[in-house]
């Protein structure tokens, strides 16, 4: 009776992990929809606003990728010290999101495999890569949480010591 609860259990348990973790177009298009404030494009490459700013979806069902991006500012515009700011931030504080430079343009840009993310990972994605759009050029994050750096983790060893 142990071994039918444990083989019940088994491919139960198998058969929730693979649904729970394959997300398709479909259910992208969903949630992008309940989210954006309008939304535009076909199967796998959407362009959505949420707030004034332009996102963008584009998936590859075949090779098994996501990509979400917002265009920031022209890359001409760039100056040098902002380079290592965008570079700083993608260490410690653009987190899941990224700063990029394509197509003579800065994007906030989120990559990874569709088919592994959950709704609450698309959500995330989203959120950071609006953040990270709206941060440019200020705080330079894409959420509240930041990878303390090193000069912040000697200063909090400083404050220990002093205890």
């Amino acid at each position: 009776m142990k071994k039918i609860a444990i083989l019940v259990f088994f491919f139960f348990g198998c058969t929730f992990s693979v649904q729970a973790q394959n997300m398709t177009n479909s259910d992208l298009e969903k949630i992008i929809y309940v989210v954006s404030d309008s939304i535009r494009g076909e199967e796998g490459n959407w362009q959505f606003m949420i707030k004034g700013r332009m996102l963008i979806c584009i998936t590859d069902t075949v090779n098994n990728r996501l990509r979400i991006m917002s265009p920031i500012i022209e890359q001409k515009t760039l100056s040098h010290l902002e380079l290592l700011k965008l570079m700083e931030a993608n260490a410690y504080t653009a987190l899941d999101a990224r700063y990029a430079i394509a197509e003579d343009f800065l994007w906030s840009l989120y990559l990874h495999p569709l088919k592994e993310l959950q709704k609450d990972e698309i959500l995330s994605a989203i959120s950071q890569v609006y953040t990270a759009a709206l941060t440019y050029g200020t705080t330079y994050n894409s959420s509240g949480l930041t990878f303390p750096n090193k000069k912040e983790l000697e200063e909090k060893k400083e404050i220990k010591g002093k205890m």
